[in-house]
């Protein structure tokens, strides 16, 4: 009993240790579940985590990927519509604007010709190729060209004058013959006399680009006399560098000869190659000439860089011909398609046959002209009509075909800009110096004019627009599509902002157009305009219903007095201070009231649903909402509305020192703010604030018109002797700069876009009745006398166009020349609206 009662004893001393065992195997049992748990839910965590990166990064991939990705549409450019057999007439052209002269394929891997030239002088002089403002040139641009056929251009560099001139003959399958002239001389007053006739040396060649084949032919090793070759689009071909004569009854002319035989790198380094195969150890005599030491083409040495990197691999093939000689001379070149010469005699176009053929197309282009804007009935004397003739004709020869692609800038910070689809376009230039490619805003104001000359190829142009819209329905607003177009830029500005619009004036074209369009081209079109029309009302839309708002205003506001608007095409125009999504823009606002009605127009041409386009039409004219939303009572005209602030200065800030041993940062200009911005409407009376007036959305009986109007004609507001200036003088940004780095540009110059449109616009309220109808006639006729008066005076002092011009001296200034929306002092001029 002892022993049961210790055995019970230890037994019972046991069992609480054994209770005491479970429970810490419950314990621990319960640890084990619980990590378990804990790292079940941290692997669903991270795999949450995981899907939602994977899913965030597939959304910004998938955003990404519809940037770049072209609108699934059946192209607006009719299939099989465009290349040598379908459109021989246009294959080949002054596609090149971007050089003095040359010509090119509208393929995307073209064959292209040129010329450069050199004045022989102590140093070597400045060889020239492509049009560049720091040339210095006094003078450039087609005096005649049809947009097809021929051309005759001036230049002068200096005391030298040459006349370049080209004609195209039809015929074969790869697009015809072409011939060049090419003549050279002195102006009297720049030599008369003195010592022997200069010298000088042109350079005419022809590269490939990715695809054919080039054969020289000398003669005496050193005379490139002519170049055969073939291409896929082009077939087999000749090209004849015919010798130089001394005047164009073909006397011979004495010359030196010289030619360059490499690889082309690319066709943007042209320019360069030749200036570093250059060498002075060649003599030039002559009978009864002085020996004089000239620079010719050499051995190619590289260019700079290559020794410190290995040379790119060959692009194509360059074979240039320099001709050195003293002036006068002429040259000609002749282009002869294998195809068009087969099988019948064709006669060299050169010599006395391509003077024939030159003079009878220079009688065609001044019927043609006057045909089209009659500007000899309406008593412009002969100077003035060649003016316009040489307006029009630098338009039409600043015409480029570009290819290549755009690169697309997503909104997301951080994201890398990712390259567009390959693609081509043909476009008219602004400038062939500054802007030599395609600026969307721009476009529409050049068709306008081309589509008065030949519709046919302004509705080409809009096509080739249309289908470069991405599936989103967006079109970026500049277009540098290959390696020439991408040299002239900043690789800052290369980059096109999804987000970003510009005014869809190529409606302002089409609707021109509209009337004699055939029908399928409107079918091919259709769903581009209604995609693009959607974009726009889905991405600028504004913050009350029927407002709408630019997107991509600069994002570091605080480095300018006014943030800029690239979008609205009127970059530093003064918009509100502080850029918010509470922004209305008129502008943008009146746009969008015409793309409703050319929309509508275009569906019930087709017999498509217009009522959602003639709802918006109606909405955006109504006056009443127009009112609401843009007129300011306190300024008394239409107005932006946003976040502003009326007392915005730039001051200078010293930023922190620097980290030990870096330069002390600049000192630089930065936004100062002296009151706090509030929800009012912009006080800036300028070109925004008519838009109402210039598109035609204020009725002709708007009890507003009669301020518009006055403020129009005040000469201490927008009225100059010159044209409508782009802002009051009476405004706090009047030609004020907009950053250490922004002289004003939308800040007081006379535009000829604009006021294009303003007489556009006042001419329909002159045959509008109205209580303002007599005044609006009166305001016509000053403005368009003014305008005119001033862009030919100019143009004739200083032979360009130009950019815009200056509000007090009707001096043109900015880039020149600017044969873009400038050359619509054509349709002023023809009273053609």
């Amino acid at each position: 009993g002892e022993r049961r009662r210790r055995g019970g004893g230890n037994g019972a001393r046991e069992r609480p240790r054994e209770r005491g065992t479970r429970r810490e195997q419950r314990e621990q049992l319960r640890g084990a579940g619980r990590a378990r748990t804990a790292l079940t839910v941290a692997a669903v965590a991270l795999t949450v985590a995981f899907g939602l990166a994977a899913l965030a990064e597939w959304n910004r991939w998938s955003e990404t990927s519809r940037l770049v990705t072209p609108h699934p549409a059946p192209p607006a450019l009719a299939p099989g519509s465009t290349g040598s057999l379908a459109s021989p007439q246009r294959f080949w052209g002054t596609y090149r604007p971007h050089v003095y002269f040359g010509m090119k394929t509208r393929s995307p891997r073209a064959l292209v010709t040129g010329l450069m030239w050199l004045q022989q002088r102590e140093g070597g002089g400045s060889l020239r190729h492509t049009c560049e403002q720091s040339d210095g040139l006094s003078r450039y641009g087609w005096l005649m060209h049809d947009g097809e056929n021929f051309g005759v251009q001036e230049i002068r560099d200096g005391g030298l004058i040459l006349k370049t001139e080209f004609v195209k003959r039809p015929g074969g399958d790869h697009g015809g013959d072409w011939s060049w002239r090419v003549t050279a001389r002195m102006e009297v007053t720049a030599w008369e006399g003195r010592g022997p006739a200069p010298l000088l040396s042109l350079f005419f060649y022809v590269a490939t680009d990715g695809q054919g084949m080039l054969w020289p032919h000398l003669e005496n090793k050193t005379r490139l006399a002519a170049v055969t070759g073939t291409t896929e689009e082009l077939g087999d071909f000749t090209l004849t560098f015919l010798p130089p004569t001394a005047d164009a009854e073909g006397d011979p002319k004495h010359a030196s000869y010289n030619y360059l035989d490499v690889p082309s790198p690319g066709l943007h380094l042209l320019t360069d190659v030749v200036r570093s195969s250059l060498s002075n150890r060649f003599v030039f005599s002559g009978p009864g000439m002085p020996r004089r030491r000239f620079f010719a083409v050499d051995t190619f040495k590289g260019l700079p860089g290559w020794d410190r990197r290995p040379p790119p691999p060959p692009r194509g093939h360059l074979l240039l011909h320099q001709v050195t000689l003293e002036l006068p001379a002429t040259l000609e070149v002749t282009f002869e398609s294998g195809s068009a010469a087969a099988g019948q005699h064709r006669e060299q176009l050169a010599g006395a046959a391509l003077s024939l053929v030159l003079s009878r197309h220079a009688v065609e282009f001044e019927q043609r002209f006057e045909e089209t804007f009659g500007l000899a009935q309406k008593g412009f004397p002969p100077a003035q009509r060649r003016f316009a003739q040489a307006a029009l004709s630098d338009l039409l020869g600043g015409v480029g075909y570009f290819h290549g692609r755009s690169l697309i800038q997503s909104p997301h910070p951080g994201e890398r800009p990712v390259p567009g689809a390959e693609t081509s376009l043909l476009t008219a230039v602004p400038s062939r110096s500054f802007f030599p490619r395609g600026f969307l805003w721009d476009e529409g104001f050049h068709q306008l004019l081309l589509a008065r000359w030949d519709p046919a190829f302004s509705r080409e142009i809009l096509a080739h627009w249309l289908d470069l819209m991405n599936i989103e329905g967006w079109i970026p607003r500049e277009q540098i599509l290959g390696d020439e177009a991408l040299a002239k830029v900043p690789p800052e500005f290369v980059p096109q902002l999804s987000e970003t619009a510009n005014p869809p004036t190529l409606l302002l074209a089409l609707e021109q157009l509209l009337p004699a369009a055939p029908q399928p081209y409107l079918h091919r079109i259709f769903p581009r305009l209604r995609a693009w029309y959607d974009w726009y009302n889905r991405t600028q839309a504004g913050p009350l219903p029927f407002t709408f708002r630019w997107r991509g205003r600069d994002a570091r506001p605080e480095l300018f007095l006014n943030a800029k608007t690239l979008a609205s095409g009127l970059d530093d125009y003064p918009r509100a201070s502080h850029p918010s999504p509470d922004e209305r823009h008129l502008d943008l606002r009146c746009w969008m009231a015409v793309a409703s009605r050319v929309l509508a127009m275009v569906a019930e041409r087709l017999g498509e649903p217009a009522d959602s386009y003639r709802a918006m039409e109606r909405a955006l004219t109504d006056n009443a909402l127009l009112d609401q939303h843009h007129w300011a009572p306190e300024l008394g005209a239409f107005a932006d509305y946003g976040n502003h602030s009326t007392a915005v200065g730039l001051k200078w800030h010293q930023p922190a020192p620097a980290a030990p041993g870096q330069p002390p940062p600049e000192p630089r200009l930065v936004q100062e703010v002296r009151e706090a911005p509030q929800p009012r409407f912009v006080g800036a009376l300028g070109y925004v604030s008519l838009f109402p007036l210039l598109l035609g959305v204020l009725r002709p009986d708007s009890p507003r018109l009669p301020a518009v109007l006055t403020a129009m004609r005040n000469e201490r507001q927008l009225w100059t002797p010159f044209g409508l200036r782009s802002l009051a003088a009476d405004s706090t940004f009047y030609l004020r700069r907009n950053s250490q780095h922004d002289p004003p540009y939308w800040r007081g110059a006379v535009w000829v876009n604009i006021n294009y449109l303003a007489l556009r616009a006042l001419r329909g309220y002159a045959k509008a009745e109205g209580p303002q109808q007599a005044r609006a006639e009166e305001l016509y006729q000053e403005l368009r006398h003014n305008l005119i008066t001033n862009v030919y005076r100019q143009f004739a002092e200083s032979g360009f166009l130009w950019e815009n011009y200056n509000d007090s001296t009707g001096h043109g200034q900015g880039c020149r020349p600017f044969a873009g929306w400038t050359a619509l002092v054509v349709l002023a001029m023809a009273e053609d609206y």
